[in-house]
């Protein structure tokens, strides 16, 4: 399922993306003030979203988990569009504002994808939001801001730096995509991953008997390539074998990623 932020009034929305930076209108008047709070409600909405899921997000979902009324809500979040925009806003403070310079330019940017892939397997929510529409938020734009000023380090031109945007973080997303998909699989499904692939290889085996021979280069790299647990990941705790791969692929593929930055900057004039 995928979800496009920003579909809720744009004026309305944007004011209450914004409203740490250019204030909010007081409520009410003297008294004790009001338990909710469009803070209070974003993160409500972001726990249910957290534990159950973005099909499960509602604003009576959001209310049940406060103790109160889907319209109670109403006062303070106009609607599930709003509310949406504000929780993927909102979780975008949780990533670094900042690396340390002195690293170069490598290290800094190696860790700001562990960072991001672990704050979306965090909340694989976010992975079902559309990146076509973005929300405009404050935290989103600080999050867009570090990482424009991490591949500004690099020395390369204002559009290459445009462009690795754009291939960086869908890549980390995918990675992330993938570990969120592997811990969910066993879930939904009821069958772990040994049991699936026994089943299905067998009956492969048995259907397809010359399976090598119709596809020989696939054959040869689950031979020559086989993903084999990292030092302390056997054995009942070890991490499902897709996430290993997935994890093992980010590795390797951030890695050429960040070798084809260090070919273009030898480039440079």
């Amino acid at each position: 399922m995928v979800v496009f932020a920003g579909q809720g009034d744009a004026r309305r929305s944007l004011a209450l993306l914004w409203r740490g930076v250019i204030g909010a209108p007081p409520r009410g008047g003297p008294g004790p003030k009001p338990r909710l709070s469009v803070d209070a409600v974003v993160a409500a909405g972001v726990a249910v979203a957290d534990e159950q899921g973005m099909a499960a997000l509602s604003m009576r979902a959001v209310g049940e988990r406060l103790g109160r009324t889907a319209m109670a809500l109403y006062t303070h979040v106009p609607g599930k569009d709003e509310l949406l925009d504000l929780m993927y806003d909102s979780v975008h403070a949780e990533l670094p504002s900042a690396y340390p310079e002195s690293a170069g330019w490598r290290g800094p940017l190696t860790t700001w994808a562990e960072d991001v892939l672990e704050f979306y397997v965090r909340h694989p929510w976010l992975l079902q939001v559309s990146q076509a529409r973005p929300v405009l938020g404050p935290h989103e734009y600080a999050a867009l801001d570090t990482l424009v000023g991490l591949l500004g380090a690099t020395g390369l031109g204002a559009r290459t730096v445009r462009r690795l945007v754009g291939t960086l973080l869908p890549f980390v997303q995918g990675s992330a995509r993938t570990v969120a998909d592997a811990r969910l699989a066993a879930t939904v499904t009821g069958a772990s991953d040994e049991e699936w692939w026994s089943a299905r290889a067998a009956a492969l085996t048995e259907l397809v008997p010359d399976f090598a021979e119709r596809f020989p280069a696939v054959s040869r790299l689950e031979r020559e390539a086989a993903v084999e647990p990292y030092p302390g990941e056997d054995g009942p705790q070890a991490p499902p074998y897709p996430e290993r791969e997935a994890r093992e692929t980010f590795r390797v593929g951030l890695g050429v990623l960040l070798d084809g930055i260090e070919a273009a900057r030898a480039r440079l004039p």
